[in-house]
């Protein structure tokens, strides 16, 4: 499957700029705002960029080599909160609401059966993936299923009026596969000094130390089984969940439609790495939300070399922190939009 994403065509890049520095402020003022302007214009390719039906997909799914122990939850956890979203309790529920953001679960592969229910898309790719510790996590044709069906959650939000989607994630056991793919994807040198696996494995729920040298030791074992496959296909193939392999087809998906991509934290990061990797254009339609206290996500940000908008010591998922950011794009877009400029304001000078 191949993906078509062409890097936005810059030739509004000046005349997104002067309208930026005409506004009524000096030059710089609004700080990161200003560059997050340009970026949205150059995206939707106008001078007067608006966000529309902004949504916040939520993908879950089961790991096998969560039953091995490298998560402080048990696997049951992920369909009981998914059980959550969908009766809007969680903490993206709250967000969403109080943002104004559509909000939809898809199960990618949870073990468990949900029916049919408002607010879920069933994508299910089986009960979770197989334990890497064992056998690779998933086929190469489950793996190409999987993105195929990401692609096709994107196009279908897009043909709905939706050009700002942020990514969040529920599976018991995927900050251990985010781990995992993240040492496949950067490896040990590169941009920001690479992602050595130990350096990369963190906490993830809330492991103790002794758990947390367990769930090395387990991932550990599982480099030791699998290698270490640089090609993204096969790395999501041998380690990844099905969730963070359907997030990276609705990223790339999403991409294609020209859309803005507000990406959370550690998880979320590590499908863009395997989306990355597939169409590396990809990276002019990402909106970095903030910095989570996963370890392994400052070697991520640090191979994009990209400092995201915020660092509130976020570490929950769920597409959190891309829901807080959503406030400060469409900041960037209203001042773009309605800000006076020197002219219109009848102001002279723009040195105050």
């Amino acid at each position: 499957m191949t993906f078509r994403i062409h890097a936005p065509d810059r030739t509004l890049a000046d005349q997104l700029q002067q309208r930026i520095d005409n506004k009524t402020k000096p030059q710089g003022a609004l700080g990161r705002l200003e560059p997050l302007a340009l970026q949205l214009g150059l995206i939707q390719q106008t001078l007067t960029p608006e966000i529309r039906q902004p949504h916040i997909m939520v993908f879950a799914g089961d790991h096998g080599a969560a039953r091995a122990g490298v998560s402080a939850f048990p696997q049951d956890v992920t369909w009981q909160m998914v059980e959550n979203f969908l009766a809007g309790g969680a903490a993206i529920n709250v967000f969403s609401r109080q943002l104004g953001l559509g909000l939809t679960v898809i199960d990618c592969g949870v073990n468990h059966e949900f029916g049919a229910r408002p607010g879920l898309i069933d994508a299910k790719l089986g009960p979770g993936t197989a334990n890497y510790l064992e056998e690779p996590a998933m086929s190469a044709a489950q793996c190409e299923a999987a993105l195929a069906r990401g692609r096709e959650l994107a196009h279908a939000l897009a043909a709905n009026g939706c050009n700002v989607v942020g990514f969040g994630e529920m599976g018991i056991g995927n900050t251990a596969a985010a781990s995992l793919l993240t040492h496949c994807l950067i490896g040990e040198g590169g941009n920001g000094g690479g992602a050595d696996l130990m350096t990369v494995t963190g906490r993830g729920t809330g492991l103790d130390d002794a758990g947390l040298v367990r769930k090395r030791e387990l991932l550990g074992q599982a480099l030791a089984r699998g290698g270490r496959p640089t090609d993204p296909r096969a790395a999501l193939a041998e380690y990844g969940g099905f969730e963070i392999a359907v997030m990276a087809g609705a990223m790339l998906g999403a991409a294609e439609k020209h859309m803005t991509l507000l990406i959370d934290g550690f998880i979320v990061t590590s499908a863009l790495l395997v989306a990355h990797a597939i169409a590396p254009e990809i990276l002019d339609y990402c909106v970095f939300a903030h910095r989570s206290k996963e370890p392994g996500h400052t070697a991520q940000l640090a191979h994009f070399g990209v400092d995201p908008l915020m660092e509130l010591d976020l570490r929950l998922g769920e597409g959190t922190g891309a829901a807080l950011a959503f406030p400060l794009l469409q900041a960037a877009a209203n001042f773009l939009n309605e800000m006076a400029s020197f002219d219109s304001a009848g102001i002279s000078g723009k040195g105050h």
